[in-house]
């Protein structure tokens, strides 16, 4: 009996041990976002995965890393069911309602990626700038001035000046040429008006040309600068009636919504985003900087995408924390804030191409 009861007592303590290690080891959930977390066959690294590993070890705290995708991670992270997320998420009010957030480490902001056109590409829009709506009533403006005055011009001529102006069918082509080569102040001289009223004609004709061919040639530069502005905009409401991308449960998507975006898609990562980019199923990709800055730069299939010169959405990046864990985010964020005054954060930065903003 009084073996028994040992062996009760033992098998007891063993489980009250084996549950209080299980509570002290965190559960440190992570997506990979480089230069922050770098997946690597042989292990991680990056800015977030350094910092963690310092903080962990300073603070000496065990801890098991879970990979997990992001929108799960945070749904996770929210009900407890990890203690930590490394992962640079940005800081807002609405997480901070069911997470706590460490002391921000790194300040970044958004920017837009785009997909380089090809030269064919850039040969039709710039000839489809010649077909704008203006363009086409200019042009139609234009004829139908060179018909009226080629008949006019006709008119008083072909009996006053049948050399020049034939009667029939050949001599309304006569006044057409006159008209055109006259309007478009070309002035060839195999044609000219001898009748007082078509010399008048003339007058009106040439300054006519005068203006109108100042007007169109302004109409056609307009056009063709607005075209090239479309396709270079220089700023992120130019996008807000194209097909544009990012990463679903982010800041950056909540951005393109509040901003009245039309056409948002949703990815579960930057690389599927980037790739519909590159296959033009969207015409730009809306994330954090440093991350597309990172990726594009070390994938050489994504030669063809760059970043344009962009910035706005400021975020500050921490780590996530369960909400029934201050104490844990209080110890983490005052470790953080140590470290991150040290040259030796400068220097990690600089390693994966990172400056403080």
């Amino acid at each position: 009996m009084t073996r028994l009861i040992f062996i009760y007592f033992a098998c007891l303590f063993a489980q009250v041990s084996f549950a209080q290690t299980e509570k002290d080891t965190l559960l440190v959930g992570y997506t990979t976002a480089p230069p922050f977390i770098v997946q690597h066959s042989n292990g991680l690294e990056g800015i977030n995965v350094w910092l963690w590993e310092r903080v962990a070890k300073d603070l000496d705290l065990e801890y098991r890393m879970v990979p997990m995708s992001f929108s799960p991670m945070l749904d996770s992270l929210k009900t407890g069911g990890i203690d930590v997320s490394i992962n640079p998420l940005t800081i807002t009010s609405e997480r901070s309602k069911e997470m706590e957030f460490t002391h921000s480490f790194y300040a970044s902001n958004s920017t837009i990626a785009v997909a380089e056109l090809s030269s064919f590409q850039k040969l039709v829009r710039f000839v489809s700038g010649f077909f704008s709506l203006n363009f086409l009533r200019g042009l139609l403006l234009l004829l139908a001035i060179i018909l009226l005055f080629g008949l006019i011009g006709w008119y008083f001529e072909r009996k006053a000046n049948p050399e020049h102006f034939r009667s029939g069918w050949k001599g309304v082509w006569d006044g057409l040429w006159w008209s055109a080569v006259t309007l478009t102040t070309v002035g060839y001289g195999d044609k000219s008006p001898k009748s007082g009223l078509g010399k008048m004609a003339a007058l009106v004709l040439m300054f006519t040309g005068l203006l109108f061919i100042s007007g169109l040639t302004a109409s056609i530069a307009s056009s063709l600068t607005v075209n090239q502005l479309n396709n270079n905009p220089d700023s992120f409401n130019e996008f807000k009636e194209r097909p544009v991308g990012s990463i679903r449960n982010t800041e950056s998507m909540q951005f393109l919504k509040t901003h009245f975006f039309k056409d948002v898609r949703e990815f579960a990562n930057v690389p599927s985003g980037l790739n519909e980019l590159k296959n033009h199923r969207i015409e730009a990709f809306v994330y954090d900087e440093p991350i597309l800055k990172y990726r594009i730069q070390k994938d050489s299939s994504l030669s063809e995408l760059s970043i344009l010169p962009i910035k706005f959405d400021v975020q500050f990046y921490a780590f996530g924390i369960a909400k029934e864990k201050p104490a844990l985010e209080q110890a983490i964020s005052q470790r953080i804030l140590e470290i991150i005054e040290t040259a030796e954060w400068q220097i990690v930065l600089n390693e994966f191409g990172l400056t403080e903003i």
